[in-house]
């Protein structure tokens, strides 16, 4: 007779569990139902995150590939513009187009890959035509 108790004791503590569980499953499914469609996103906030993330970025790849120091001499610098920690020279609108190139790490692979071109092809001074051809990878 014991052991019929103890499994009625058992059988009952069981049902009381899964009576416990249903209650907590019915009451996460309200909850789902109660929230906003996840799926309907704010294009503007997901914009202006994916903008502060691309700031971000471009902030901290400053940070580790800092531009250098050295420039051309003074007396140098009085021919005109030249490209960015070179001896190279080129017009104004190719300074202004180097300077466009918004990761530093990139502008310096550009401005030396430009400034090998030119060397090799005897340039004297670089203009945006023949940037345009030696920029390109």
């Amino acid at each position: 007779m014991s052991e019929q108790n103890n499994a009625d004791e058992r059988l009952t503590d069981v049902e009381e569990r899964l009576t416990r569980v249903e209650n907590l499953l019915v009451s996460i499914n309200e909850k789902l139902e109660q929230r906003s469609d996840v799926g309907q996103v704010d294009t503007g906030k997901a914009d202006g995150l994916k903008q502060w993330v691309t700031d971000y970025v471009s902030m901290r790849l400053q940070q580790l590939v800092p531009e250098t120091c050295d420039h051309p001499d003074e007396v140098a610098l009085q021919d005109g513009p030249y490209l960015d920690n070179t001896a190279v020279p080129c017009t104004e609108e190719v300074e202004h187009r180097v300077k466009r190139i918004p990761i530093p790490f990139v502008r310096e692979m550009v401005v030396q890959r430009v400034a090998d071109n030119a060397r090799q092809a005897g340039v004297e001074r670089v203009d945006i035509e023949f940037f345009e051809k030696a920029a390109t990878f």
